[in-house]
């Protein structure tokens, strides 16, 4: 699914390996869709004084820099090394960063706050694409989400029963956004503007309430592509439109119309 050749793959760690396992990255990553840009001097800044903080933090409360870092209190003490760094971007202080009961105590009473996904998918129930399944085993063995089981995944744990289930019953997601992607092979949409637009009126209908929202996607070069966004406002009514500039974003080898922002 990725845009980067085998060759440049080649030139490239993996930043579970290569990265200091800081709570907030210290450097861009690659999603596997463009090269990643160099750690900045800035980044190289942020480094050493999320690595200080750290350090100093775990000695003082008798543990380790790495299980720190997994606290609340670690988390604080990234966005400190943060705004010492760029300046005062992030509501933290350094109390929370010192003391696991403030940090805790703040966690707690952010655990209930509105929750908005503007970035979802699940596939169409006739889809044809299989490679996100590979994906999603993988962050099961992972343990990136340990909600997620470790066996093997199926197409139907990307569909929108499931979509559902972890969405709305097993996050904290209060209203989430149906989104998509083009293909120049009709059958391999995600989901058809239409079908975003009945799913978003079928979990809205069952809520009893404003809970889905939806994209319109639209593809710059497609035959008629300027009628079915005229189309899609009138009678679809999405909360936003979406576009993939490279096109097809799902089989990038056919993809025939890219375009640019400024075209």
């Amino acid at each position: 699914m990725g845009f980067l050749t085998e060759d440049e793959l080649s030139k490239l760690d993996t930043a579970e390996t290569s990265l200091f396992p800081s709570p907030i990255p210290v450097q861009c990553v690659s999603s596997d869709e463009f090269m990643p840009s160099r750690q900045t001097p800035k980044q190289k800044e942020y480094e050493a004084r999320v690595k200080a903080i750290g350090s100093e933090m775990a000695k003082k409360l008798g543990t380790s820099r790495r299980k720190f870092f997994k606290s609340a209190s670690g988390m604080a003490a990234a966005f400190v090394a943060m705004n010492d760094t760029y300046g005062p971007v992030f509501g933290v202080s350094r109390a929370e960063a010192q003391t696991p009961d403030m940090a805790n105590e703040r966690a707690k009473k952010l655990s209930g706050q509105f929750i908005m996904d503007m970035h979802t998918h699940f596939l169409r129930d006739d889809t044809r694409i299989q490679t996100f399944i590979a994906q999603r085993e993988s962050v099961g063995k992972a343990g990136w989400n340990p909600a997620i089981k470790t066996g093997a995944q199926t197409i139907e744990d990307l569909k929108f029963a499931n979509y559902i289930k972890e969405i709305y019953l097993d996050s904290d997601t209060k209203v989430a956004c149906i989104s998509g992607a083009p293909s120049e092979i009709p059958g391999d949409w995600f989901l058809t503007n239409e079908m975003k637009a009945k799913y978003k009126a079928s979990i809205n209908a069952i809520a009893g309430s404003k809970r889905s929202m939806s994209h319109a996607i639209f593809t710059p070069g497609y035959p008629g592509w300027l009628e079915e966004i005229d189309k899609a406002i009138e009678l679809l009514k999405p909360d936003s439109m979406k576009g993939y500039t490279i096109g097809d974003n799902t089989n990038k080898h056919l993809s025939k119309h890219p375009w640019l922002m400024d075209d």
